[in-house]
């Protein structure tokens, strides 16, 4: 009970846990002294002055990322990164995303044929990820001052990847075919009789329910998921349901990312796209980033993991993509979901989401096999 309570709490409460963690300062050189000694004798490295980080990436002086980001932000990354550390000459970002992309990127750290620094890491595959990642400890670091990253943006378990973005699962609909008295405003709202019957479209993979399941606990969120499929939605697959229902072919489409949505209303010259947030919000982690093991380039890796957190990258992540995280004041995702009552998939529940998925699919009534079409 007292888990998922704190996983509800509002986005203030949220805020405040993570911004208490980070100290204007570093800490005093004994508590340094003690966490080095305590990150060493368990496996991690640890650095006790950002300025000893500086120095160390002033000698490799080049960057290469493998990133989930879009071309446009990637230029405008690569340009703001050298603005603030010019004695970078060469930043190098691959742009990936997908399961294929991420079992390419395992095979090649198998390998030891992936040259590069950082890498994105996919939830699915993040067991595989791991024994081939630096085991540095930035949330150590973080919570000491050294490095300036809100903790809970850190992995709380391996200590050692930062999710500089967090999703989350607004309504999107068509205003010229669904009345305002109609919008939910609660996921319990959908159950209403008067969605019954393809008033709304739901995605056969379901990433959005799922995400209740901290809140709610996961027998709930199967219950609930039966009654949701026995309002007879139409059932799809990706975003293209967004794209329909711009067209007027969609009333309601439930639980795309927000992203989608604001991409969409950027080419939405009938400006009939609208969107509401139902409660409890299902927010999950996005763009994870670690460093690879034996890099060449591991301390600017750190500054580079450092700056994804700054207000600088989230305001521009917010420009480019519609995605920041929720621990960064001000964010466009923090400013979404203030004051809502959040279903928050945090690191302890970062490797069940896939398990939900399956479990929440099944009461939904489709096989595995169906939702990866």
């Amino acid at each position: 009970m007292r888990k998922n309570f704190l996983r509800s709490l509002s986005l203030a409460f949220i805020l405040a846990i993570s911004m208490s963690g980070q100290a204007l300062g570093a800490a005093p050189s004994n508590e340094l002294s003690k966490a080095k000694r305590d990150a060493k004798a368990n496996g991690y490295a640890f650095f006790v002055s950002h300025d000893e980080i500086v120095a160390r990436a002033q000698k490799e002086g080049s960057l290469s990322v493998v990133a989930n980001l879009e071309n446009r932000t990637i230029k405008a990354f690569i340009d703001s990164f050298k603005k603030k550390y010019p004695f970078i000459n060469d930043i190098y970002i691959e742009p990936t995303t997908g399961t294929e992309a991420a079992q390419r990127i395992v095979l090649g750290l198998q390998a030891k044929t992936l040259k590069a620094d950082a890498i994105h890491i996919l939830v699915a595959f993040r067991e595989e990820y791991t024994p081939h990642l630096w085991k540095v400890d930035l949330l150590g670091m973080a919570k000491h001052g050294v490095l300036d990253i809100p903790p809970p943006m850190i992995d709380q378990k391996n200590r050692n990847a930062v999710a500089i973005q967090h999703h989350f699962q607004p309504t999107a609909y068509n205003s010229k075919l669904v009345s305002p008295n109609l919008l939910p405003r609660t996921w319990e709202d959908f159950l209403r009789p008067e969605l019954k019957g393809k008033k709304f479209a739901l995605d056969i993979r379901p990433k959005d329910v799922a995400a209740l399941v901290p809140v709610w606990g996961l027998e709930k969120t199967l219950v609930y998921a039966r009654k949701l499929a026995g309002q007879e939605p139409i059932w799809v697959r990706g975003s293209r349901a967004l794209v329909a229902m711009t067209a007027g072919e969609i009333p309601m489409v439930v639980g795309p990312n927000f992203g989608a949505i604001k991409r969409l209303a950027e080419k939405d010259p009938q400006g009939v796209l609208g969107y509401v947030i139902p409660e409890p919000v299902p927010v999950r982690f996005g763009g994870v980033q670690g460093l690879v093991a034996g890099a060449r380039n591991p301390h600017v890796g750190l500054l580079w993991l450092e700056w994804l957190a700054s207000p600088e990258a989230q305001k521009m992540m917010d420009q480019l993509e519609f995605s920041s995280s929720v621990y960064v004041r001000d964010s466009l995702t923090e400013r979404e979901l203030r004051g809502k009552k959040l279903s928050l998939v945090d690191w302890e529940h970062y490797h069940d989401v896939e398990e939900w998925e399956k479990e929440v699919a099944k009461a939904y009534g489709f096989p595995e096999a169906d939702r990866k079409k």
